[in-house]
């Protein structure tokens, strides 16, 4: 059911639409000119209205005008039976959505009735939906007022009114995929796509036809023809999270596509020209995988032309209570209870811990606590047991054992050696899955795997 307004001097038109689309289902209300439309309007919402374009006072095309400044979303018939090319003109102008013209046939109505309420309920649910990406992604979104963040939302501030190609570096867990969606809804692309993909997590030669698409018979099982995600997000952003992932092969097409804008489809022969702002994420040091030979130099100019860094939860820790807030309200919402205190205590041992994993490992914390918890307060029983431990941190060794020793010695081998155990460790009490184990400290899949592989671990274990 609609509600409908229907706008015309004469009475017997009033009432007739009354039964008319009272029979259909619909809730009618009339008015007798613009002014009185209007004003109903200002009190109320409705979904459509019809209107008469001659009438004495306010007429419809001043109805119209006033309409837009009040809203300008709903979608307005106009009827007539004296069309002119001015009027018809001005009112299309003026964002009329169709018109009908005496006399007229009842079903010729109901059809363009039906196709502007869809019309409207389209225009309202997109507008619902990018109005709360906005809210949901704006900058205040993001959780911190530590000076880190402070200057990260300066520079996000910055970076967001351009176009400009942006590499977004930090560790897993930071949040770097909200920070671009933040970028992205606060600018000027924000009614186009934002669309994200992980280039760690398909295979390569799945990922290159998501991304640039393929035609029919390119490969077996291209049975039609495919858009990429570079057409999909055309006139947006895309967003390549895991971006030193990608293949020497699949480098080379990205920075084809970075400075010329365009592309070919896996098989194609034609090349796809689009308007899309790239936004890269990595948690690994891509100046280090340049060096390495793992990364084009080249590319990795191209993709930092602009590069934000997002700052470790361990870096920023008087921004925990505000985080914890934030994710207990979220929570306690999504369980439909009160919200519980988080007792002195238990915030002591969230501020010693090294969160590891980042925002992302203190919002399943917060998550499990609201699960587990019964009582009024965040106890410290209700925290994942790696935080409790030792007061909620990594037990590290006393400091008699890590004294600097006075021949020195290489940190970068060092860390590289707790790093390791570290990995066999969280594999061994895993039980050898690699997604538990991962999860432990606080990697992704991908970030896990990697990391197996450069210290030299064997892939034991099930995914």
């Amino acid at each position: 059911m609609a509600r409908i307004l229907v706008v015309d001097d004469k009475e017997g038109m009033r009432e007739f639409f009354q039964i008319f689309l009272g029979r259909e289902g619909h809730e009618v209300s009339v008015a007798p000119d613009g002014e009185e439309a209007l004003r109903l309007i200002r009190e109320g919402r409705f979904d459509l209205a019809i209107s008469d374009i001659k009438m004495p006072g306010l007429d419809g095309i001043g109805f119209l005008r006033g309409l837009r400044e009040i809203d300008p979303q709903l979608p307005v018939i106009m009827i007539t039976a004296y069309p002119t090319l001015e009027s018809s003109i001005e009112a299309l102008r003026l964002g009329a959505y169709d018109y009908i013209i005496k006399p007229f046939n009842n079903d010729e109505v109901r059809i363009k009735i039906a196709n502007a309420l869809e019309s409207s309920a389209l225009r309202r649910e997109n507008l619902y939906l990018r109005e709360g990406l906005r809210e949901k992604y704006r900058f205040e979104g993001i959780v911190g007022k530590s000076p880190k963040m402070m200057a990260l939302y300066e520079l996000m501030e910055k970076v967001c009114r351009v176009s400009t190609t942006l590499l977004i570096e930090g560790e897993s867990g930071t949040g770097k995929e909200l920070v671009a969606r933040a970028i992205h809804y606060n600018g000027p692309r924000a009614q186009a796509p934002f669309v994200a993909i992980n280039c760690g997590a398909i295979p390569d030669q799945l990922l290159e036809s998501e991304l640039f698409g393929h035609v029919k018979g390119a490969f077996t099982g291209a049975i039609t023809n495919k858009a990429g995600l570079f057409e999909v997000a055309d006139r947006g952003t895309i967003f390549l999270d895991e971006v030193a992932e990608l293949s020497p092969s699949l480098q080379v097409k990205l920075l084809r596509v970075l400075a010329q804008q365009t592309f070919r489809r896996v098989g194609g022969t034609e090349d796809i020209k689009v308007d899309v702002r790239v936004i890269a994420a990595s948690n690994r040091n891509l100046e280090e995988a340049v060096r390495a030979g793992l990364f084009r130099e080249d590319l990795y100019y191209r993709i930092k032309v602009i590069g934000l860094t997002v700052p470790p939860l361990r870096e920023r820790k008087e921004d925990i209570p505000l985080l914890c807030q934030h994710f207990l309200e979220r929570f306690a919402k999504q369980a439909n209870r009160p919200l519980p205190r988080l007792r002195d205590d238990t915030l002591a041992i969230l501020l010693s811990y090294a969160w590891p994993g980042n925002v992302r490992e203190l919002e399943n914390a917060m998550e499990r606590a609201i699960a587990l918890e019964t009582s009024s307060e965040i106890t410290p029983e209700s925290l994942p047991p790696a935080l409790r431990r030792s007061g909620g941190g990594l037990e590290f060794p006393e400091r008699e054992e890590t004294a600097l020793p006075a021949e020195g010695l290489n940190l970068k081998g060092a860390l590289a050696e707790w790093e390791k155990r570290l990995l066999q460790e969280a594999l061994e009490k895993a039980g050898g899955v690699q997604k538990r184990a991962a999860r432990l400290l606080g990697l992704s899949l991908d970030a896990f795997r990697y990391r197996l592989k450069k210290h030299g671990i064997e892939g034991e274990g099930r995914a």
